[in-house]
């Protein structure tokens, strides 16, 4: 079975993130997002939140889990048994972080691949971090994350 990690803080999640999951779904027999926890990070949506928000969001697919993890995203992919790691890259900036990223992910567990999927033009301006600017400002982020997630919002 080809298990893949999406990997994220998803605080919030968007439609670019959306997209990328939904590209990759039919490259594996299952995808668990992992909503990565870190308690020195000053998060927006707290962790029960995000949790919701992915379940509702991806509610009709079968081959999707969400969970949440802590520590190390290798420990994560070993718990669960996946041998991919998928990641959305949107600029050359994007691309050197992940690229660096994998290459010590690599070093750590040789048994992990990742996958690399490029953002669609369309998407590549939208960030998490830009949603919450958004969402602190009173602004209208439907443009820019999933209706399923904007009752939560």
């Amino acid at each position: 079975m080809k298990i893949a990690l999406f990997p994220g803080s998803f605080d919030p999640i968007t439609i670019a993130h959306v997209n990328i999951l939904q590209r990759a779904t039919p490259l594996f027999d299952k995808i668990v997002v992992g909503i990565g926890l870190n308690s020195s990070k000053q998060n927006f949506l707290s962790a029960e939140q995000r949790l919701q928000i992915l379940q509702t969001v991806f509610k009709g697919y079968q081959n999707i889990e969400i969970q949440t993890y802590e520590g190390l995203t290798v420990d994560f992919c070993r718990k669960i048994d996946a041998k991919y790691m998928v990641r959305g890259i949107r600029s050359a900036s994007d691309f050197e972080y992940e690229r660096a990223i994998a290459q010590i992910n690599q070093t750590m567990m040789p048994e992990v691949e990742t996958i690399l999927l490029l953002s669609k033009p369309e998407y590549s301006a939208i960030s998490s971090t830009i949603v919450r600017d958004i969402l602190r400002n009173h602004g209208d982020v439907s443009p820019f994350v999933p209706k399923e997630a904007l009752k939560f919002l």
